[in-house]
């Protein structure tokens, strides 16, 4: 797992790249004229500051659960794709959504109904494999970045290395699933390094995309259509 320390490193170093290819493009004054004209608050309002939500357990996840001086009740689990995992005495107990504070207390509760008197647990996430994001495109290392905690897409850019020399940070693409629906945003990393645009926090399954500078992909239509730092989009496939 990556530490805290080196996420901030990492994005240090990809502020500083940022910041360093907007002073010396000479289309530098297209991009402060982009980044000045902010959206609405409203919009703003909908993409969440970084970091702020507590990690909430997913399919496939490890968990370490522990029951105050009752080791018979203590054990490592995997959560299933339905988001569910077996406990001793109390059956399927559904975790997936759940913060590990929410999850302790339900396990606390549902052992101090019928069998433990003001039973203790505590819950470790062991392996968080259901918050992982995959980053394609022009970055240096692509492919699986796992998410330690709250983190946000100019972390999981620094994560997979920073941007390419041929990349385009003012249209990268983060496709994610709502209630069945594939959905996409579109964000300028270069005015997040800036500090001009709020950081988004990504989710598990996200997929985000970083073009090159002038190439014409098949995402080129998803690009145009949707707005900088607008809600996620419907795709209409």
């Amino acid at each position: 797992m990556v530490s805290w320390a080196t996420k901030c490193a990492g994005v240090l170093i990809l502020v500083g790249l940022l910041g360093g290819c907007s002073a010396s493009n000479t289309g530098s004054r297209d991009v402060v004229q982009r980044t000045e004209t902010l959206p609405s608050p409203d919009i703003l309002a909908s993409i969440p500051d970084a970091p702020e939500a507590e990690y909430r357990v997913g399919p496939s996840d490890v968990l370490d659960v522990s029951v105050f001086q009752v080791p018979d009740l203590s054990k490592t689990v995997q959560v299933s794709a339905s988001g569910e995992f077996a406990m001793p005495l109390i059956g399927k107990i559904q975790a997936g959504g759940k913060t590990v504070a929410e999850l302790e207390t339900e396990l606390e509760r549902k052992l101090g109904a019928k069998y433990l008197q003001d039973p203790q647990v505590s819950v470790f996430v062991k392996e968080a494999n259901s918050q992982r994001v995959t980053v394609s495109g022009a970055v240096q290392s692509p492919g699986m970045v796992t998410l330690v905690g709250p983190t946000t897409l100019l972390q999981t850019v620094a994560l997979s290395g920073g941007l390419s020399d041929a990349a385009d940070p003012h249209g990268i693409l983060v496709f994610r699933t709502v209630n069945r629906q594939r959905m996409a945003a579109k964000f300028d990393l270069a005015a997040i390094g800036a500090g001009k645009a709020k950081d988004p926090l990504l989710h598990g399954g996200d997929v985000v995309v970083v073009d090159k500078s002038g190439f014409r992909s098949a995402l080129g239509n998803i690009r145009q259509n949707i707005p900088v730092f607008g809600l996620f989009s419907a795709l209409l496939l």
